[in-house]
């Protein structure tokens, strides 16, 4: 091994169908007696939140609960959730929901703890202690949140997504259960699965992969295609669902401690601008990034082709990569998920802007495996357009 290794992850996971009956007694166990569960509005109208609240109060806890994270939260709406956890003196905060719920619940706990404002922890290590006890409950396969490390907020005053990647933010807990992801509609299912996919294959191209992250990246990349098309068409499968939930998680573990690449970079911007739903931005710039980056790694992406299932037989490397590359394609189709910027409203005039704010994006382009320039930047959006 020729790289100094450091290797973390959330210290406990609870995972399988029904896994969140057991929340309470956790809870309890932990000596922690005023939960807050920190979610968004759809998640109260599935039913699903007054199903764990019922569960915490069968175990004599008494909760209380936010409600209103939304999509792509602002930066903002963490000062709002911290008074909210302070104000009802809450021990324990659950994270209940997508990506969204689960990162407002780790940075506002987080925040309880730490003074001044979120705005200003922006960056890497920058948090002093850690925050009140978490767990996470993921009701999406897709951000594989409950298991890394970073929390990623919107600018809008700067039209950019922003990470705070701190060791403090990892739960102490993650209850995984694939029966709370069964009423997830057949889109959001498509959207969360290719983001986790994507969080895979950037693990494992990423130029900070060693063996540890290849073992998580490679097995979520098979869970996932075999997987994903299935809880698309059938979301009743549990097994499906099972595999999907399972492959995200991996999938977290995998970029917590390789990192992802230029395909987050780029949605990132496009993501803050135009309002386009963070799995649907990284899959419509994942083929032209993976096309840009495969000279900079041309075994690890033929490799890729094998864990998509796709067969390498009698290939040499360049085609093996290019047949990874049309299988991510060819899921993607399949999945419906949409192609192209234009269809979001983004033109040529709007590409100089996105790419400057792609170069912005230090953290995740020193991963990438091929040096980006702000003309490669332009020529991979107008691709994608």
């Amino acid at each position: 091994m020729s790289q100094l290794t450091m290797f973390r992850t959330t210290k406990e996971n609870v995972i399988g169908p029904g896994s969140i009956q057991g929340i309470g007694e956790r809870i309890r166990a932990r000596g922690c007696k005023k939960p807050c569960i920190v979610t968004d509005p759809g998640l109260v109208e599935s039913g699903i939140v007054e199903r764990i609240e019922k569960l915490l109060r069968d175990s004599g806890l008494e909760s209380a609960r936010f409600d209103q994270v939304e999509a792509d939260p602002k930066y903002e709406i963490v000062n709002k959730v911290t008074a909210f956890l302070t104000e009802n003196k809450a021990d324990l905060v659950i994270g209940l929901g997508g990506g969204s719920s689960l990162d407002i619940a780790k940075i506002s706990a987080a925040m309880v703890a730490n003074q001044g404002n979120v705005e200003e922890y922006f960056g890497i290590e920058l948090l002093a202690r850690k925050g009140l006890d978490l767990i996470l409950v993921p009701t999406t396969a897709g951000t594989g949140s409950e298991v890394t490390p970073i929390v990623i907020l919107s600018d809008e005053k700067n039209k950019l997504k922003k990470g705070i990647v701190s060791s403090h933010l990892f739960p102490d807990l993650a209850i995984l259960d694939p029966e709370l992801t069964l009423g997830l509609p057949p889109q959001v299912t498509a959207a969360t699965g290719m983001d986790a996919l994507i969080h895979a294959l950037e693990a494992y191209t990423s130029v900070n992969a060693v063996p540890m992250t290849d073992m998580f990246a490679t097995r979520a990349i098979t869970m996932i295609a075999d997987n994903l098309r299935t809880a698309y068409a059938n979301g009743g499968n549990l097994q499906a669902r099972s595999g999907m939930l399972e492959g995200s998680m991996l999938a977290g573990v995998a970029f917590a401690n390789a990192g992802v690449t230029a395909v987050h970079a780029f949605a990132y911007p496009i993501g803050a601008e135009f309002h386009i739903p963070h799995g649907v931005a990284n899959t419509i710039m994942l083929i032209p990034v993976m096309e840009f980056n495969t000279v900079g790694n041309l075994d690890r992406f033929a490799r890729l082709a094998g864990y998509l299932g796709q067969n390498t037989e009698g290939l040499n490397k360049r085609q093996a990569a290019a047949s990874a590359v049309q299988a991510v394609r060819d899921l993607a189709e399949d999945l419906q998920v949409p192609s192209r910027l234009r269809d979001y409203g983004v033109q040529e005039n709007d590409i100089s802007a996105l790419a400057q704010g792609v170069m912005q994006v230090t953290r995740l382009l020193a991963n990438n495996p091929r040096k980006l320039q702000l003309q490669d930047a332009e020529e991979i959006y107008r691709r994608a357009l």
